[in-house]
C-alpha cells in the first residue's frame, strides 16, 4: 500500500482547511483484486489488478467538499488538498495542529485462508467442478454461469479530530446462476457466497453443494405452477434472508434519507414502527460477515447499533456528516464504494434479532397460506414505505404444512404495516449477502432475519 507518512498527512489536512471549514480526513484505499468468469462450460474472462488512490474531504457547515487522485506524489496530494480548500467558501485559516494517534480496533476477524496465497489454478478447478455438479442435476439444465471474486482492500483513514484508522478487508465471493428449460418454459436460479473470509469459505460453504442447490431449484420451478395472488396469511423464512429488512427499513433509516424527507421514518424516535417481537439491529463487528469491518470509511470503529428495540425506534444510521448536523455522534456507518466516492451512510449487517418461537410451530400455525423460502429482487418508496418483493422460490403451505413449490409471485406491502402486524418470531436466523447501491456506489452488506409470521399480506401472482 502507498503509506504516507504521518506529518505528510497532517499537512495535507492542514492546507486543505486552510480556507476553513469544520472536519477534514484523508482516505487512502489500495485494492488487489481478481475474477474469472465461467460461461458455456469454459473460462470466458479473468482478469486482476490493482488500483489505488487517495481522497480529501473538508466539511463545512452542512457541505461537503471532496478531490480524488491516484497520484500519490507530494505535489499532486498538495494540489488537491488546495482544491478542496478552495472550494470551501467560509470561514478563516484555521492553523490547527496535528498529533495524529493511531486508533486500535475493537474487534478483528480471522482469515484463515488469504485468496491472494490460493493458486489461480486451484480458483479455476473450484468453478469447474462446481459448473459439473450443477449440470449432473439434469439435462433439463441448459446454462451455467459462475463469477468468482477476490480482493484485498487495504485502507487508511486520518482525520482532524488527530486520529489514523487502517484496516485490510479481504473478501472472497462466488455467484452461480443456473438457467432450466422444458419446451418453451425457462427457469433460473441463483445462488451467491461470501463474506469478510479467505478461501476457507469455501470449506464452510462448499460451492459444489451451493452449485447443486441451485440446479435442483431451476429444475423444480420447471413444474411448479403459477403461484396464487391475493390477501393471505405469508411465513417469511430464516432461509430467505433480510431482503425484505433491508429494503423495506434499513434504507429508511440511513439518517441522509431521513435529513432530506425521504424517509417514512423521519420524526418518529421513540415511536412504536413496528411489532413489539421486532428488534432490529445493524452490526458491523459480526464475524466474517459481508458487511463487516474493523473501521469505516471515516475511520470510525465499527459497532453494533441497535436501531429498533421491541418494536420502538430507537434511532437512525449515521456518517460523521449527518451525525454533526444533528449534535450526535456518527454509529460508524460511513461508506464509499472507493477512493473515487465520497462516504454517505450505508447498512453493514442488518437483521431482525432472533425471537423464541419454534419455527415449525410457527409453519404448523397457519392452515393456508404462503411460505417464501428466498427473496429475489425488489423495489421500495423510502418515502411511503411501499414495496414489492419478487419471491424467487415460494410454497403453498395447506393444512400446517409446506406444500407444493409456486412461482411468479411477489410480495406487496408496506414497510411499517407489515413490520407492525409481525405475530410470531422464530428463534432461528438466516443471513443473505449482496452489493447494495445507493448514490450510484455499490457496498458489500448482509442481512437476515428469523422465521416470521405476517397475518395478511397481499401476494401477488394468478388469480
Amino acid at each position: 500500500m502507498n503509506r504516507i507518512s504521518d506529518g505528510l498527512i497532517a499537512e495535507i489536512i492542514r492546507k486543505s482547511l486552510i480556507n476553513g471549514g469544520d472536519y477534514a480526513d484523508v482516505y487512502i484505499e489500495q485494492e488487489r483484486a481478481l475474477s474469472i468468469q465461467l460461461e458455456d462450460n469454459k473460462i470466458e474472462k479473468l482478469s486482476s489488478g490493482i488500483d489505488s488512490g487517495i481522497g480529501v474531504r473538508v466539511i463545512s457547515g452542512d457541505k461537503t467538499y471532496y478531490a480524488y487522485s491516484n497520484d500519490f506524489s507530494e505535489g499532486s496530494l498538495f494540489s488537491i488538498a488546495g482544491t478542496v480548500s478552495r472550494a470551501v467558501r467560509e470561514g478563516q485559516g484555521s492553523g490547527l495542529a496535528f498529533d495524529l494517534r493511531t486508533s486500535r480496533p475493537a474487534v478483528d476477524f480471522k482469515i484463515k485462508h488469504n485468496p491472494a496465497d490460493i493458486s489461480i489454478k486451484e480458483k479455476i478447478s473450484l468453478i469447474e467442478r462446481s459448473n459439473s455438479a450443477a449440470r449432473g442435476v439434469s439435462p433439463r439444465i441448459k446454462q451455467v454461469s459462475i463469477v468468482y471474486r477476490d480482493s484485498v482492500k487495504n485502507v487508511c483513514v486520518a482525520s482532524s479530530d488527530g486520529t489514523i484508522a487502517e484496516d485490510e478487508r479481504i473478501y472472497t465471493l462466488a455467484v452461480i446462476q443456473v438457467i432450466a428449460a422444458e419446451g418453451e418454459v425457462l427457469q433460473t436460479a441463483y445462488e451467491p457466497v461470501g463474506g469478510l473470509a479467505g478461501f476457507e469459505l469455501f470449506e464452510e460453504q462448499p460451492f459444489e453443494e451451493i452449485a447443486l442447490k441451485a440446479a435442483r431449484k431451476a429444475v423444480i420451478l420447471l413444474g411448479a405452477r403459477k403461484a396464487p395472488g391475493g390477501r393471505m396469511p405469508v411465513i417469511i423464512s430464516a432461509a430467505a434472508g433480510g431482503t425484505m429488512i433491508h429494503e423495506a427499513i434499513g434504507h429508511g433509516l440511513e439518517a441522509d434519507l431521513v435529513h432530506q424527507g425521504l424517509s417514512v421514518y423521519k420524526g418518529k424516535i421513540g415511536m412504536q414502527v413496528a411489532s413489539p417481537l421486532v428488534t432490529i439491529i445493524d452490526d458491523a463487528t459480526l464475524p466474517n460477515k459481508r458487511g463487516s469491518f474493523r473501521f469505516d470509511d471515516e475511520g470510525v470503529m465499527s459497532q453494533r447499533t441497535v436501531l429498533v428495540e421491541k418494536g420502538v425506534l430507537k434511532g437512525y444510521m449515521y456518517d460523521r456528516l449527518t451525525a454533526m448536523k444533528e449534535g450526535a455522534a456518527s454509529t460508524g456507518n460511513g461508506r464509499r464504494q472507493s477512493y473515487k466516492d465520497r462516504p454517505i451512510p450505508r447498512m453493514t449487517n442488518t437483521f431482525i434479532a432472533p425471537g423464541e418461537e419454534d419455527p415449525e410451530k410457527i409453519i404448523r400455525s397457519v392452515d393456508k397460506g404462503f411460505f417464501v423460502n428466498k427473496m429475489g429482487g425488489g423495489q421500495v418508496n423510502t418515502v411511503t414505505g411501499e414495496f414489492v418483493f419478487e419471491v424467487s422460490e415460494g410454497h403453498i403451505i395447506d393444512k400446517g404444512q409446506i406444500g407444493e413449490a409456486v412461482r411468479g409471485a411477489t410480495l406487496i406491502g408496506n414497510g411499517p404495516e407489515v413490520l407492525k402486524s409481525i405475530d410470531m418470531v422464530g428463534n432461528d436466523m438466516g443471513f443473505a449477502i449482496g452489493t447494495c447501491g445507493k448514490d450510484a456506489q455499490g457496498v458489500p452488506v448482509s442481512d437476515a432475519m428469523p422465521t416470521v409470521r405476517i397475518p395478511e399480506m397481499v401476494v401477488g401472482g394468478e388469480i
